[in-house]
């Protein structure tokens, strides 16, 4: 652990930044104004250059020779870059990884989650078949060659015990065999070179002294099913990762490295990052001890992973920034110079710091700024996430995204730092939650320049992107533009979720636009959402509130003969069970079309489904049969109401015998039917 007797004398005062940048928001009345340049245009920490330096290396670059090369070299890929840059995105096709086979193109999210896991297992399974028998895959007719389709080495050649044997494990990560092979070759009294040990115990802490899980290897089959069982599968396998992922007290790793006659940098190296990956922080901070007395000094790997940890091993948020600062401090001593992600893990460790994280984290960013050390997008996903937790939704958080998309406006960037793939999703939750339209078009431009598409993440990462920026042009936006950006999006780039489907639908019943629910119901079912209830009973309500004119309601009736087919389990899908409210909306539709016969077919569903009809329901349909002259419905839906013994049976009685030319057999039964009811009453 360091000691608290080393504490920073060398490094500027850090104070006096602090209150440099607290008197600036407080005389401004805002966390950031203007750019980011004017913010962090003063320096903490000590790494930077003089002034003199500075002007003597200007000078120097000045006088040296430009030397023009004598013709430029393209990449193999360069033609191909140049073709790509001449078309656009193709809005009606589907993800570039499905175009090979269109048969199997996914319509729907759950379709595309199991396809892209079953393209991905099929590649790991054909991988491992390729590994495991490269004897059937000796010729190679490729051109050009393309290693990674050839097979792998993967089973042991070298038997004998000899460093050489000890490097090809080494090299096939076979941790076990590894480290037997190393005993073996102490116990018969042979030295193993400083580069191979280091080796293996880099391999050692990267797995946690396992060997890995071959990429594609088949499960043990077992002829057990059940839910429950598969349940209990996922909950002993996650238990078993997290396991084999925790760093145990004296490992081989710690065996090997105290067996050492001398431990060099590259030694404590790989420990402290192995204890850091596996979770064993205070072993690593001690480990970091022992370097320190040994008279060595640490490389910028193991500074970066000992702060990325330090607010781990320290309870009081002012504890955590101070061994922070004592980390970044003995770096400077040291003269270790800082790279971006050691500025990264310190904007990431500064989350965990509470009220501190805010003036410290644009101290770092000014510190970096001073090095010249661009930021990527992860540091401003840091900065988002402290000053977003800080602001709780507030205005300015926004108005931080707003300084920091206006710097990256046009840029193009390429991933530096595991955590780029993160700001876009979070940029536009802020959008989303302080529902500020204009900025999210920004966010969107920003990732419309060159391929920082890429940095969106994994697929499923992107379609939360996009289900956020949808969610929040429903909420703000007018629905041309809503239905312009519905056919960019969907499904090409976003699969919507049930959610995304009624914020759309919310959005039509705003703009009084309900003439496009039959075009928007078509993509529910081909999205495969067509099997939630509360879906399609929002459609059918929307559509039966209120009357629209003959060609909307026309378009409305096939719409709901249509959903009646859903209740009815087509195309081989379960069915759903029918509601008041389901049945209610279909038979006003079909009966706002003059489709009596079969608005009638869903009246008889009401009793096979023990459902009681409203009585304007049965008002309605009695008056559509006035219209259509069909006295025998009208008979019929009396006996209807009589059979659940209803109110209005009498009044229906009568308007029946009042309105329709009727036989004599016809008025007896009203008749009896109207006494019976009248007694009931």
């Amino acid at each position: 652990m360091v000691s608290p007797s080393q504490k920073p004398s060398v490094c500027i005062n850090m104070a006096a930044s602090g209150r440099h940048v607290g008197h600036y928001i407080h005389r401004n009345g805002r966390l950031l104004s203007g750019n980011l340049e004017q913010l962090f245009g003063h320096r903490s920490f000590g790494w930077t250059p003089s002034l003199g330096q500075q002007a003597a290396e200007a000078h120097k670059e000045s006088t040296e020779t430009i030397v023009i090369p004598r013709k430029k070299t393209w990449s193999k890929e360069a033609v191909l870059e140049a073709l790509a840059s001449t078309v656009s995105r193709d809005p009606t096709a589907y993800k570039y990884q499905f175009q090979d086979d269109p048969y199997l193109s996914p319509r729907t999210s759950t379709e595309f989650k199991l396809y892209s896991l079953s393209q991905e297992s099929g590649r790991s399974a054909a991988k491992y078949f390729v590994n495991t028998n490269p004897k059937f895959f000796t010729k190679d007719f490729a051109e050009p060659h393309i290693p990674c389709l050839m097979p792998e080495t993967v089973s042991l050649r070298l038997e004998e015990v000899s460093e050489e044997a000890l490097k090809e494990r080494i090299s096939l990560r076979k941790v076990s065999a590894a480290v037997d092979m190393y005993d073996q070759l102490l116990q018969a009294g042979t030295a193993v070179s400083m580069e191979t040990t280091h080796e293996l115990l880099d391999l050692i802490c990267i797995y946690c002294d396992r060997d890995p899980v071959q990429e594609g290897a088949p499960e043990t089959e077992d002829t057990e099913g059940g839910e429950e069982l598969k349940k209990r599968r996922v909950r002993i396998r996650q238990t078993l990762d997290s396991l084999k992922s925790t760093w145990k007290e004296n490992n081989n790793a710690e065996r090997i490295f105290n067996m050492l006659p001398e431990r060099d940098l590259r030694c404590y190296s790989a420990l402290i990052r192995g204890m850091v990956k596996h979770g064993a922080y205070a072993k690593a901070f001690s480990m970091y001890t022992d370097l320190l007395n040994e008279k060595l000094t640490a490389d910028v790997h193991i500074f970066n992973a000992l702060i990325s940890v330090a607010p781990s091993v320290r309870e009081k948020y002012t504890e955590r920034w101070d061994l922070i600062e004592e980390l970044l401090t003995q770096m400077n001593q040291h003269k270790v110079q800082p790279n971006l992600l050691t500025f990264n893990s310190v904007l990431k460790a500064l989350r965990r710091c509470g009220s501190l994280a805010k003036i410290k984290s644009l101290q770092i960013l000014n510190e970096m700024k001073a090095l010249r050390i661009a930021p990527s997008l992860a540091s401003f996903d840091h900065l988002l996430a402290i000053f977003y937790k800080a602001a709780t939704y507030g205005q300015n958080t926004s108005n931080i995204l707003q300084e920091i998309v206006s710097e990256l406006n046009g840029s193009s960037f390429t991933c530096q730092d595991p955590g780029d793939v993160l700001f876009f999703t979070n940029a536009m939750k802020i959008c989303r939650e302080n529902k500020d339209l204009e900025l999210a078009y920004k966010v969107q431009s920003l990732v419309e320049v060159g391929d920082n598409w890429m940095l969106l993440g994994d697929p499923f990462q992107q379609s939360i992107y996009y289900g956020r920026f949808f969610s929040l042009l429903c909420l703000m936006e007018h629905i041309d533009a809503i239905m312009k950006w519905y056919k960019q999006l969907i499904p090409s780039l976003y699969y919507p979720n049930t959610q995304g489907l009624k914020d759309l639908l919310q959005a039509l019943d705003t703009e009084s636009r309900l003439d496009l629910l039959p075009q928007i119901w078509k993509d529910i079912r081909s999205l495969g959402h067509d099997n939630k209830l509360d879906l399609v009973e929002e459609v059918l309500t929307l559509m039966a509130r209120e009357k629209h004119s003959p060609e909307v309601q026309k378009s409305f009736a096939a719409c709901a003969l249509d959903i009646k087919g859903v209740f009815n389990g087509d195309r081989g899908r379960p069915s759903l069970e029918w509601s008041n409210s389901s049945l209610t909306c279909i038979t006003s539709l079909l009966l706002r079309d003059n489709m009596t016969e079969q608005a009638w077919e869903i009246m008889q569903l009401f009793k096979s489904n023990n459902r009681v009809p409203a009585e304007g329901l049965l008002n309605d349909f009695l008056s559509a049969c006035h219209s259509s002259g069909s006295p025998q419905r009208a008979v019929d839906l009396v006996q209807l109401s009589a059979a659940f013994c209803l109110p209005a049976t009498a009044e229906l009685a009568k308007r029946t015998l009042a309105e329709f030319n009727l036989t004599d057999e016809q008025r007896a039964v009203l008749s009896e039917l109207e006494s019976a009811a009248e007694t009931s009453d």
